[in-house]
């Protein structure tokens, strides 16, 4: 059986603000964090229409189920749209925004994902909502051009070091997220108090630092995509 992967959503267009597509990690025991995305899908849905994609439309694996959300999980599996499209299938003109939820597997299969990053230079050119939470903002490394990063003059947030170092797997990380950042011309500020609340709105990009930062991270997509949808309809003087 094929290990699970890392995932996204995406947002693409109905009456509502849009569809949206939830990119994820499938990386094995590594994928999805469960309390992002249970918290996101259940805000998110009823404003959008979700799609599932991850790397090679793998299945995704929700790490650190609890007794509060495992019987939620049970019942969405058993949902045809639980199953990820391959990021490759993804055309990005459909969707209205891009969610990468909080995935301890993205520093392993998204950072570096030549599919995503074609999604990501769609995205920002066209100023698309991109809401990034956690470790999921190593979703948005390879949008790399000529040794360039996208997003480098964006003020951006992640899971910080201090978050990071109290796992027993950061001696054996790929990559830190926060240095990435600051590397590669990102401004990145984080909460000087750990597991708090932090989001950070800069553009058409929205940032979480952790998975408690994913309600209102959320929150702020549908505001911004809501803006926009009506901005968009609005008579021009």
């Amino acid at each position: 059986m094929s290990a699970p992967s890392s995932a996204f959503y995406t947002f693409s267009r109905c009456q509502r603000p849009g569809n949206l597509v939830y990119s994820f990690s499938v990386r094995a025991n590594e994928g999805v964090t469960a309390q992002s995305f249970n918290s996101a899908y259940y805000l998110l849905s009823s404003s959008f229409n979700i799609q599932l994609t991850s790397p090679g439309g793998k299945h995704v694996e929700y790490v650190n189920q609890d007794e509060s959300n495992r019987r939620w999980f049970n019942e969405f599996r058993a949902k045809a749209m639980s199953n990820p499209i391959g990021l490759e299938t993804i055309d990005a003109a459909r969707y209205a925004a891009l969610v990468l939820l909080d995935s301890p597997g993205a520093l392993h299969d998204l950072h570096g994902n030549k599919d995503l990053k074609q999604i990501l230079t769609y995205f920002v050119k066209e100023k698309k909502p991109i809401c990034a939470i956690g470790l999921g903002v190593a979703g948005l490394f390879p949008c790399i051009t000529d040794g360039v990063w996208c997003f480098e003059d964006y003020s951006l947030t992640c899971t910080s070091v201090f978050e990071l170092a109290r796992s027993t797997d950061f001696p054996t990380l790929p990559l830190i997220p926060e240095d990435f950042i600051k590397d590669h011309g990102g401004k990145y500020t984080c909460s000087g108090e750990p597991d708090s609340v932090h989001v950070v709105i800069d553009r058409h990009v929205i940032t979480g630092q952790n998975v408690m930062s994913t309600i209102t991270a959320a929150q702020n997509l549908v505001l911004m995509c809501s803006q926009r949808a009506t901005d968009r309809h609005s008579p021009r003087v």
